[in-house]
């Protein structure tokens, strides 16, 4: 009897606790991810080269990727940096401003009627309508871009903060009172853990809005960087040089948040997930 429940179980793939796996996938998870850029990059070249695309608008890839590399012998390494660090600096600021108020306003009921509402009214701010007003305080130096992208990844992580410890099961809080545990030890025990999850979340939204929030810095006022980069081509009528601004965007802002999610899975291997679901690089 035991063989054939045995049998039966591996017949249809089903894992020890009864639930149905799902079909293992048919290509490599590096190899799915870049399957749809290379047949979407193919597809462009051959349209632009048959002459269905204008190719003064839209470059066909190769010739984007030889402005990359024509770039990458005259400071495209220090544009690249210089955007990063922009992104690095106002993130650690607007990440650590968005957790320090989103934990006071999630902890304290007096902090979050005084605080929540003009939070919440100043989140609904465009990025740009900000720009004036820093470059009339700050002028047109490293300050006013690192505000701005301080400012754009401090509310995805202030709202994390605050979903998160909102979110927590109340019965783990009765719990944790009914071992009475103090207050700091209640929130590092409790309801840190169990927030958590959305806290993260809210820094990797905080991290990419910090890009975004960047590129609006650089091209309103900088001599160097990725944004730079945008408007340098814009004016000169280099569609080339734009794309290849946006594709370097596009993979730092991909590492860094395979950066986060890294952080994210060793913070969160507790969780019991399923292998066959969830984010993933």
């Amino acid at each position: 009897m035991t063989t054939r429940v045995l049998d039966l179980t591996r017949a249809t793939k089903c894992d020890p606790a009864g639930g149905r796996r799902l079909p293992p996938p048919l290509l490599p998870a590096w190899l799915a991810a870049l399957l749809l850029p290379a047949v979407v990059l193919a597809g462009l070249e051959a349209a632009v080269r048959a002459g269905a695309v204008p190719a003064n608008l839209m470059p066909p890839p190769s010739e984007v990727a030889r402005t990359i590399v024509d770039l990458a012998g005259h400071g495209l390494a220090g544009h690249a940096t210089a955007s990063s660090l922009r992104v690095l600096l106002g993130f650690l600021g607007g990440a650590g401003a968005g957790l320090l108020l989103g934990a006071a306003v999630a902890l304290h009921r007096g902090a979050r009627g005084m605080l929540d509402p003009s939070l919440q009214a100043l989140r609904s701010i465009p990025s740009l309508a900000w720009v004036p007003l820093l470059l009339l305080w700050f002028g047109i130096d490293e300050l006013p871009k690192l505000v701005l992208i301080g400012i754009g990844a401090f509310f995805p992580v202030y709202t994390g903060v605050t979903s998160g410890f909102a979110g927590v099961d109340r019965k783990l809080v009765e719990v944790g009172l009914l071992y009475r545990l103090p207050p700091p030890a209640l929130v590092g025990r409790v309801l840190l853990p169990a927030a958590l999850p959305a806290i993260l979340t809210g820094l990797r939204n905080g991290l990419s809005l910090a890009w975004m929030f960047m590129v609006a810095a650089e091209l309103i006022a900088a001599s160097r960087g990725l944004g730079y980069l945008l408007s340098d081509g814009r004016e000169t009528s280099r569609a080339d040089i734009v794309l290849a601004a946006i594709v370097l965007l596009a993979l730092l802002g991909k590492l860094s948040d395979m950066a986060m999610l890294a952080l994210e899975r060793r913070l969160l291997a507790w969780r019991d997930t399923h292998p066959d679901t969830g984010a993933r690089a």
